[in-house]
């Protein structure tokens, strides 16, 4: 699986003491789940956030950030940010908290 493990271990290092963390190999990379909800993950070089219908215009507004559209449809509500959107470690951060805030928000999954 081809992601950056740097990025992906920086994640981990911010929410590995979750209760509710789970990490899913998908889209061609990996997802940190939150009670079974996706909230933020890599994908080769690019970090993938679920940030909800909401908040999506004013995410995908934000430096390197884009509507998901790793798929044949475009999803809204998922954000891809590439690396010049998350070059700080309060950018990342910041991402990294919106989309666990996100994935909090939701029911949880068995």
């Amino acid at each position: 699986m081809a992601y950056n493990h740097g990025v992906a271990d920086d994640i981990r290092a911010r929410i590995a003491n979750h209760a509710g963390l789970t990490e899913k190999e998908m889209f061609g990379g990996i997802a940190f789940m939150v009670n079974g909800n996706m909230a933020v993950g890599v994908s080769g070089e690019e970090l993938m956030v679920r940030v909800g219908k909401d908040a999506h215009d004013e995410a995908e507004a934000r430096i390197g950030a884009r509507i998901f559209d790793l798929s044949a449809r475009p999803m809204r509500g998922w954000i891809v940010v590439a690396p010049e959107g998350f070059a700080t470690d309060s950018d990342l951060e910041a991402w990294i908290d919106q989309g666990v805030a996100f994935a909090e928000s939701l029911p949880p999954k068995k």
